[in-house]
């Protein structure tokens, strides 16, 4: 919210109005009748401990004298060494505290001042020194009241002057406590609207204060002695019989009866602007309640107000319409009471009209009015220079008339001071004014070229205050040559100031008041300026803040450049707390750390000399909310208790629920539980209870914030045995052997035992057998074996809880088997129905249900690729799984490879295991469509032709019967031409395209064909060349790799627009993901591709930005196996070399050996091997370890085929060759998921096989024909 804090228009009716009484003064260089400034207040009470001042202060030219009366007589003070006047004042001080005595100066005083032009007289001051008397000794008897009755104790304080001011207090001065019951009334005694036993003391203490003389008068204590009914009856209890005792009679209630005022009615007189106090207390037992009315009316709004707990009704600034009859109601729940007061508002004189100084001129004609209403209506008389008028010199320029004198044709002896007096009963009204006749020329007593300054659309006053007899004529203009100032924009005020009552800015500017008279002309010049107002742009805002928070409130400020504003903050209209945690900013307000305390409305005031605007939010401090307390517990039984608590602060955020937790101290102390819990609006709880636990709560309360520490605990409660009400849950019977029945539960809880001495009753019988139940006694477990049954039998099973005191109800029986064992019997008649390429079906017969020795869970179908009909080489063993849920008998293989050899067999599965797998079933895909060729190049560019070069499909998947190559031009505006279509036999790999159009871009689609249909295409672009001219479009060619372990340097030539932005992308050869790419920085034809991974085939293109996709052909390459570290270069150190020949001895000696034992005819082990086994390729290495086997001479010169390489973690890449170390396994067969997922390992012997693959030329290194074994 925004407010300004002094409105306009107040500030304009303040300058306004003192404008007007400056404008009636009398320049005090001009002769004028005396006037009284200050004086004395009518009823002056004085302390008689200090110096009496009567003050008289009054103004006139010449300077006025002055004299005193006492008591309607001259009191002449040269007579009295005690009293004295102060230089050029009347103002008497009495000198009191040198001897003087302040009662012998008690009386009536009245002043006047006088001069050669009249005479002024002040008020009657009626003098009076306070007195603070002693209270009267009296002897006080204790007061002995019975439980429930009324009681007042009277203060009856000492008539003082001053009345005192009456409080109760106790001997340790603390005041005594009131409320509705106990209260003070409007005479100082105490009501008791009933005693209770804890009104019983002996210091009830009046005490009666004296503010002018500040002095305390105690009464002596009162003791008051409270009696109940129990107290009675211990103490006549000996004295009566039983029939007496619960005969007496308990407290009794009653209905309201009026302690003060007594009767039905009353009256009160009160005076017109005072305030009315009325007052009701009654006595009752409940304490009555009081309620005001008036009779044929209703209370005044805004000056009504309800004191002393309702009991007093009080009206301020009362007027004749508060006049009426006024009832209490006093009220309890056995009846009610009521008093009327009729209320009489009269009224001292107060002015209508009062009159006003008069300047006239020689010859002219004026009236003084003085008009005074109250009740009574008061009666008017006039003085002349302090004598009545009737007697006072006659004067022929003047006529009264009531309450007018009428002057006429005045001359310089008319001057003089005339007095009003309205009186009536209730007092009385003095004022002077004078008739002071001047002959004078115009006077503007504004100060010239005053400075204006306002804010825009706010009202502009500007003064023009004056003086001159006859009264000057006021004009005003704006500018010095502008014109008179006229219209409704302006407002001309009798005391000259002119008014502009909105401003705007171009009312700024120099303005000029003229004032003139028949004796003259004057003028003065004041300017004006209009600023911007000042503006809050950003208020702060409502904020509610978790306690420990931060919170900033804002305060963005928008100002006239011209005036410098000051920013205050406030906290509830007070100043902010003098702490660190408040920080200041130039715009906002920031709190740290903010505490409950901080909660309130801060208010942010902007104040500049000419304005104040202020705005103001609340900060709400929430948090969670306090622990309860006070928890009780109350109703117990044995199956249920009440509990109750008083809820803590909810901290500013409601309680929506309390929780409430338990701990069994006897079976787990210290563990708090879940109970149960209620709304928020509820505090108490109806729990209930298990037998045999001893019980304490406690209670969390929540609300939004969260939860609050738990209460404290309540009083343990520990409930009577009893036998268990409940069996143990979740039985089960599951054998985990063939010949056992493995029976499980879970065990009660503690308190679930009702009890000591739990227990557990197991039992069981083989279901459909009429056998009898067969019954053990167990405790503390939850598990009992039953050894000796049959292979996966139903069993009935229950298990019942027992205590000390019985058992629980009857169990319910659960079915439950003894152990599984492995399935006995293959699924037969098994069929495979082949639906495309990819896909087939399998259907096999149900196993008999007795020869599965368990739950029956499914069956699984082994399945495995034995050869790829589209080449010579057969496919290792790769065995997958799929296993079908439930009694299922078919089921799809999907994810098979076209054109390929399958086996598969079925096993059916239980709770063991697998029973034995059904005859392998082979089965035959159909042909597939090709994979797209493994690579497209485009070579050898002249005028009309290119060189196509390809690769064959990485899988074929069927008999190529031809490839299709689609190649179009493209235009400048990359627009493609008409489509050429060629088909080229399968096993050709290369063609050169001629007729071609020179210097033309062409684009190029190329994919593979078998008898199913055309497998994916591979596009690639290429451009015929212009004799002696640079290609009109940019090229990428010649890429080149040269791969390393984990990097590849690539590098590239490029033909084209220069500054071309290059990238290169790359991903694993054969893969289906998407490309990743580089950004190469700069226009450089190189760059290094890192974190690649050691032994695999990758792909690589380069490209151009911004190109419209233009990028070269892709480039093949393999990074080098993983070393398994790098080793120095040793081969010149000397130890090596020592050591080397030491070997080459060696060897030499051994060779010798060798040559020796061949001439006798003995052979080596592997060369028996190498016999039986023709094959030249095959590396030598054990079978057991991989360590190297025994090679024979003549098998030395053999290089390493490239394919047998192997990465460091023993995998295979698929890139690598077609076949992989595993696809020799027939050993162990592999696992799969049920959705055809690899789990198991490979094993198993190589078999010989045709060599295929591009083999390396060069001899292996050392390392990678180590590398090749580890």
């Amino acid at each position: 919210m925004m407010k300004k804090s002094i409105s306009a228009s107040k500030a304009s009716l303040v300058l306004f109005l003192c404008q007007m009484i400056s404008a009636l003064d009398v320049p005090l260089d001009l002769s004028q009748p005396p006037t009284i400034t200050q004086q004395s207040p009518k009823d002056y009470i004085v302390d008689p401990r200090e110096n009496i001042v009567i003050q008289c202060e009054a103004k006139g030219k010449p300077p006025p004298s002055f004299s005193w009366t006492r008591n309607g007589t001259h009191f002449d003070i040269d007579k009295d060494a005690q009293v004295t006047m102060k230089p050029n004042s009347g103002t008497l001080v009495i000198n009191i505290m040198n001897g003087g005595k302040a009662e012998a100066y008690e009386g009536v005083y009245q002043c006047t001042a006088r001069n050669e032009r009249g005479a002024a007289i002040s008020n009657n001051i009626v003098i009076r020194p306070s007195r603070s008397p002693l209270w009267t000794k009296e002897k006080l008897e204790p007061n002995h009241v019975r439980e429930g009755d009324s009681l007042v104790l009277h203060c009856r304080p000492p008539v003082g002057l001053p009345p005192p001011i009456i409080f109760w207090m106790d001997n340790a001065f603390q005041r005594l406590p009131q409320s509705e019951r106990v209260s003070q009334g409007l005479n100082g005694d105490l009501y008791f609207s009933n005693v209770q036993p804890e009104d019983t003391r002996e210091d009830y203490i009046c005490y009666a204060r004296f503010n002018h003389t500040q002095t305390i008068q105690q009464k002596q204590p009162i003791s008051v002695k409270v009696f109940s009914m129990d107290s009675l009856n211990d103490t006549i209890a000996a004295n009566l019989s039983d029939t007496d005792i619960y005969g007496a009679k308990p407290v009794t209630e009653r209905q309201p009866i009026l302690l003060t005022p007594t009767g039905s009615t009353s009256t009160k007189v009160e005076l017109r602007g005072n305030v009315l106090l009325l007052e009701c207390i009654a006595a009752g037992l409940p304490t009555p309640v009081i309620r005001w009315i008036k009779e044929g009316g209703e209370l005044p709004a805004n000056r009504t107000f309800f004191e002393n707990f309702k009991k007093t009704l009080k009206i301020i600034d009362v007027s004749e319409a508060d006049s009426g009859n006024y009832k209490c109601i006093a009220r309890n729940i056995l009846g009610s009471a009521h008093h009327v007061i009729s209320v009489t508002v009269k009224a001292a004189p107060y002015w209508i009209t009062a009159p006003r100084n008069l300047v006239l001129s020689p010859g002219e004609d004026g009236t003084l009015i003085c008009r005074a209403n109250g009740n009574p209506k008061p009666n008017i008389s006039w003085l002349a220079n302090g004598v009545p008028i009737a007697i006072a010199p006659e004067d022929p320029s003047r006529k009264v008339d009531g309450d007018t004198i009428i002057f006429s044709h005045v001359q310089e002896r008319s001057s003089a001071v005339y007095q009003c007096n309205a009186s009536n009963e209730y007092g009385y009204l003095l004022a002077n004014a004078f008739v002071n006749v001047l002959a004078e020329p115009p006077r503007i007593l504004t100060p010239a070229n005053k400075l204006y300054q306002v804010i825009a659309d706010s009202p502009a006053l500007l003064d023009c205050a004056y003086f001159g007899s006859p009264k000057p004529e006021i004009e005003w203009f704006k500018g010095v040559k502008g014109s008179i100032l006229r219209g409704d924009e302006y407002v001309f005020h009798d005391n000259g100031t002119l008014e502009i009552p909105v401003a705007q800015k171009d009312s700024t500017g120099t303005y000029t008041c003229v004032a003139r008279n028949e004796l003259g002309k004057i003028q003065n010049e004041v300017r004006l300026e209009v600023k911007d107002p000042t503006m809050i742009i950003k208020q702060p805002e409502y904020k509610v803040i978790q306690r420990y928070g931060q919170v900033s409130f804002e305060c963005i400020i928008k100002h006239d450049f011209t005036l410098l504003p000051t920013v205050i903050w406030l906290k509830d209209n007070d100043e902010l707390p003098d702490d660190e945690r408040f920080l200041v900013g130039k715009d906002n307000l920031t709190i740290m750390n903010v505490t409950d305390k901080d909660d309130g409305t801060y208010t942010c005031i902007v104040n500049t000399t000419l304005d104040s605007v202020s705005a103001s939010a609340v900060l709400t401090v929430v948090a969670r909310p306090n622990p309860p307390f006070d928890l009780e517990l109350t109703g117990q039984l044995e199956r249920s208790v009440e509990l109750s608590w008083i809820p803590g602060d909810e901290n500013n955020s409601p309680i929506t629920n309390f929780v409430i937790e338990y701990e069994d101290g006897l079976h787990e102390p210290g563990v708090w539980h879940y109970q149960t819990e209620v709304p928020g609006t509820q505090t108490t709880v109806q729990l209930k209870l298990s037998p045999y636990v001893n019980y304490s709560f406690r209670v969390i309360a929540v609300n939004e914030i969260g939860r609050s520490q738990p209460s404290e605990p309540s009083e343990q409660y520990l409930t009577k045995s009893a036998n268990p009400d409940e069996n143990p849950s979740n039985v089960q019977g599951i054998g985990s052997e063939p010949d056992n029945l493995v029976i499980t539960w879970e065990s009660l809880k503690g308190f679930q035992s009702n009890g000591p001495g739990l227990q557990y009753k197991v039992s069981w019988r083989q279901k459909d057998v009429d056998d009898e139940w067969t019954s053990v006694i167990v405790a503390n477990v939850s598990k009992y074996i039953v050894s000796g049954t049959p292979t996966f039998v139903p069993y009935e099973i229950k298990v019942q809880a027992l205590n000390d005191l019985g058992y629980a109800p009857e169990p319910s029986e659960v079915i439950g088997h003894s152990g599984e064992d492995l399935p006995m019997v293959a699924p037969g008649n098994v069929q495979v129905h082949v639906i495309n390429s990819t896909l087939a079906k399998v259907h096999w017969d149900p196993v008999p249900l007795k020869s599965v020795r368990g739950h029956l869970q499914g069956y699984k179908v082994y399945y495995w690729k034995v050869q790829s009909l589209s080449r010579r080489s057969r496919r290792h063993v790769e065995k997958k799984i799929l296993t079908f849920r439930g009694n299922k008998t078919f089921g799809m293989l999907p994810g098979l490879e076209p054109f390929s050899s399958y086996k598969l067999n079925v096993r059916v599965v239980n709770g063991k295991g697998e029973g034995p797998a059904s005859p392998d079933k082979v089965f035959k895909t159909p042909e597939g469509v090709p994979s797209s060729p493994s690579f497209l190049k485009i070579t050898n560019p002249t005028l009309d032709s290119l060189t196509l070069e390809w690769g064959s499909p990485t899988h074929p998947n069927g008999v190529l019967t031809s490839y299709i190559l689609k190649f179009q031009p493209i235009n400048n505006t990359h627009e493609l031409g008409p489509l050429v279509e060629i088909r080229i036999p399968a096993n050709e790999s290369s063609l050169i395209l001629k007729n071609l159009n020179y210097s033309t871009r062409y684009k190029f689609y190329f994919n593979a064909q078998t008898s199913v249909g055309s497998g994916s295409q591979i596009t690639e672009e290429a451009v015929t060349i212009m004799d002696e001219v640079q290609p009109l479009y940019p090229r990428i060619r010649n890429v080149t790799t040269a791969a390393a372990e984990t990097y590849a340097n690539i590098s590239w030539e490029y033909e084209g627009p220069d500054h071309a932005n290059f990238y290169v992308e790359y991903g694993v050869a054969g893969s289906k993901e998407d490309w990743k790419k580089e950004i190469v920085n700069g226009s450089r034809s190189f760059f290094v591709l890192k974190g690649l991974t050691p032994g695999t085939a990758y792909k690589v293109r380069v490209g151009a930005e911004g190109l419209s996709g233009f990028r070269s052909s892709e480039d093949v390459f393999e990074t080098g196996p993983a070393m398994a570290s790098r080793q120095v270069d040793i081969a010149t150190q000397g130890w090596f070399i020592g050591l080397m020949c030491a070997v080459a001895l060696l060897i030499l000696i051994l060779l010798i050996v060798c040559f020796i034992r061949r001439n006798k005819g003995g052979k080596y082990p592997v060369k028996e091997k190498e016999d039986a086994h023709a094959d030249p390729e095959i590396q030598p290495m054990k079978e057991d370890d991989g360590t190297f086997g025994e090679y024979s001479d003549a098998e030395d010169h053999k290089p390493l085929k490239k394919g047998s390489r192997t990465p460091s973690d023993r995998t295979v890449k698929k890139e690598d060759s077609d076949d992989s170390l595993v696809d020799y396994g027939e050993g162990v067969n592999g696992q799969f998921n049920e959705d055809g997922s690899f789990i198991g390992q490979y094993s198993g012997k190589k078999e010989k096989e045709p060599a295929e693959g591009n083999e390396s030329s060069e001899a292996p290194s050392p390392v990678n024909a180590m590398n090749s074994f580890v």
